[in-house]
């Protein structure tokens, strides 16, 4: 099962933007957006719900320079991955898309594996910062504060140590089944004595904090002689 990854492309090259887009949805498990201008971005980044997971972001737009735009998403708060994409390969307008609050660099025209190779990496860090969110059903997951926020009624749900571990394996794990003795491994090392009852016992309580119905578990699944979780096959673009 694969998990995909909103991803927003802002680019004024109705050649380019497309082809970018379909390149990501087809090899990159991405589900895309694109925008051909900073206000059509701005736009898709303040409806409701929304979340993009990077951003790839031309430094040349009809309606302003992507720079500035992105020093703009990152006062108002935005800190998923951006990078910016650019015909200049002159070092001041690399350092200066990068005291922008820009993650990478990337010049025009670009190889679309090392474009796909720079993407990846960069969520690769994003997942392990304070400032990653994970969707799990109708949970906004926050591993850095052990936290789900409920969207439905905006309640807190406080994870422990264990419990946010094992979510975030699951996640990772992209809906396929891991079994018990890996999570176990993986949570509380290889070389703890602690029995696969101790995580049973954990993936209860957990249950307890996220499941509707107890007996009829929708988002923590057991399988295939483990657990996973019920992620949806694809965001849709």
């Amino acid at each position: 099962m694969t998990v995909w990854r909103p991803i927003l492309v802002v680019d004024d090259d109705d050649a380019l933007r497309p082809l970018l887009a379909a390149q990501f949805r087809s090899g990159g498990g991405m589900a895309v957006q694109e925008a051909r201008t900073i206000e059509e971005a701005r736009q898709l980044l303040n409806a409701p719900d929304a979340r993009f997971d990077a951003i790839l972001l031309d430094v040349t737009l009809p309606d302003g320079d992507g720079r500035d735009f992105c020093a703009e998403l990152r006062k108002t708060g935005h800190r998923m991955p951006i990078i910016m994409l650019t015909g200049s390969d002159d070092e001041h307008d690399i350092v200066r898309g990068l005291d922008a609050g820009a993650n990478d660099y990337v010049v025009k025209p670009f190889r679309m594996g090392e474009l796909q190779a720079r993407l990846r990496a960069q969520l690769r860090l994003f997942e392990n910062s304070e400032d990653v969110v994970f969707e799990i059903g109708p949970y906004e997951f926050r591993p850095a504060k052990k936290q789900l926020l409920d969207r439905t009624n905006g309640q807190r749900i406080h994870l422990t140590e264990k419990e946010t571990a094992i979510l975030k394996f699951l996640y990772r794990a992209e809906g396929a089944p891991v079994a018990r003795q890996v999570l176990l491994n993986e949570v509380w090392g290889y070389n703890s004595a602690v029995t696969t009852h101790t995580l049973e016992t954990h993936v209860y309580r957990l249950r307890q904090k996220i499941e509707r119905d107890l007996e009829g578990a929708k988002l923590l699944v057991t399988s295939g002689g483990g657990y996973c979780l019920a992620l949806p096959r694809e965001r849709q673009s």
